[in-house]
């Protein structure tokens, strides 16, 4: 980097997902770099970015239990990124899944968005949104704001001088939604939560072990096992458009061994209505996710999702993956080699999948899906995100990294 003032900024630090595994990529390769963030919950992150100077919106002013509602603060969030001081960078990463694509930078300052999706409820999603976020309940006040926000979701679309998408879908949905082309650098997939980024930072032990002082037993051996002690694994926030409840639904007819990793707003329902084959683990530290893996028999991914990082994470692994016929698992998945597909996202479909999959299931080649993860890692993501802002204006001197 040739003397770039470089900032990230992230919807929000309040949960770990897969956009979080790719802010971490950015903080590595822009290890000065400071994070602004809308909110920031320093508990939820378990130890991620404690080393990272974090600037926080106004809304992290609010009280607490506004803080963990943000549905609350929903008419409050568009005007949020737009607050941030970011004149002083002359290169501004935003890492938008809503919000941070709409910050405000001067003339001078190049601003790139790497966006996993344009905003799911509002566009595709927003009757369903409507439906199981507030069951039909004050809709007649919500499409009106929904429309509102459509219209500041386009018009922040258009403000980052240039667009990346995480996936082949992600990039023809903000065709569709924003009028915007866009280049699509896949996410980083992680083999090894301590290997390097070339010229970066290494992962840090630190945050790991202040991860594991928080995170919840993992039983040893799982109770849970199928043939040969493995079982099904699924992980993912537990959120309605994961479609979760599907899957749990599916495996309470087939009477097989399933393991859910994660957290979410569905966790209580989803544990409600799981028969005594399904295990809940939440959150766990990347070691343990390692550990889980080993003993997976396939992945399940049932909910439509704009890239699917956890799957890809899955194939590193050697593990073969059961997923929809939608979304980024499109770009993953090859069928009967890699994995196997449903077309819907009801427990029946899936159930014959994963069906299809056991018939399927001696003709995999662990060596194979790795080889077939490779083109998905880490180091691939760095050199193509460096090539992207190598192939900015020349003239710039805002866009040269050695």
């Amino acid at each position: 980097m040739k003397s770039l003032k470089v900032a990230l900024v992230h919807d929000f630090l309040t949960a770990y997902g897969g956009a979080e595994r790719v802010l971490e990529v950015f903080c590595e390769m822009f290890p000065e770099a400071p994070i602004y963030t809308l909110l920031y919950d320093k508990e939820k992150m378990r130890g991620k970015f404690s080393d990272k100077v974090i600037q926080t919106s106004f809304l992290q002013k609010f009280p607490k239990f506004l803080r963990k509602r943000s549905q609350y603060l929903l008419p409050l969030l568009p005007t949020a990124p737009e607050t941030f001081d970011l004149r002083e960078y002359d290169l501004v990463i935003s890492s938008s899944g809503a919000w941070s694509k709409g910050i405000v930078t001067r003339l001078n300052t190049l601003h790139i968005a790497y966006i996993h999706s344009p905003m799911r409820f509002v566009w595709d999603y927003n009757e369903k949104y409507l439906k199981e976020d507030r069951g039909g309940r004050m809709s007649f006040l919500a499409r009106p704001f929904l429309s509102y926000l459509r219209i500041w979701d386009r018009m922040a679309a258009d403000r980052p001088d240039h667009l990346i998408a995480n996936s082949e879908y992600t990039r023809k949905r903000i065709r569709k939604y924003y009028g915007r082309e866009s280049t699509v650098i896949h996410p980083p997939v992680v083999t090894s939560s301590f290997s390097p980024v070339p010229g970066g930072d290494v992962w840090r032990n630190r945050q790991t072990e202040r991860a594991q002082s928080r995170v919840r037993p993992l039983p040893s051996p799982l109770p849970i096992t199928g043939e040969g002690g493995k079982y099904f694994l699924i992980v993912s926030r537990l959120s309605p458009y994961k479609k979760i409840d599907a899957a749990v639904e599916a495996f309470n007819k087939l009477e097989l061994p399933l393991v859910v990793v994660g957290e979410g707003k569905q966790e209580k329902y989803l544990k409600s209505i799981a028969g005594n084959n399904i295990q809940f683990l939440g959150w766990q530290a990347d070691e343990k996710i390692e550990e889980i893996y080993a003993n997976a028999r396939a992945f399940v991914f049932p909910g439509v999702d704009d890239f699917g990082l956890s799957a890809a994470e899955a194939m590193t692994r050697g593990v073969p993956i059961v997923a929809i016929r939608k979304g980024g698992a499109l770009e993953i998945v090859e069928e009967g080699k890699t994995g196997e597909f449903f077309d819907a996202a009801t427990p029946e479909v899936l159930a014959d999948g994963v069906r299809r999959f056991m018939e399927n299931e001696g003709n995999y080649d662990k060596n194979y899906i790795k080889q077939k993860a490779e083109r998905f890692g880490k180091e691939r993501f760095v050199r193509e995100f460096r090539e992207f802002i190598d192939k900015m204006d020349e003239n710039s001197p805002n866009c040269l990294i050695t």
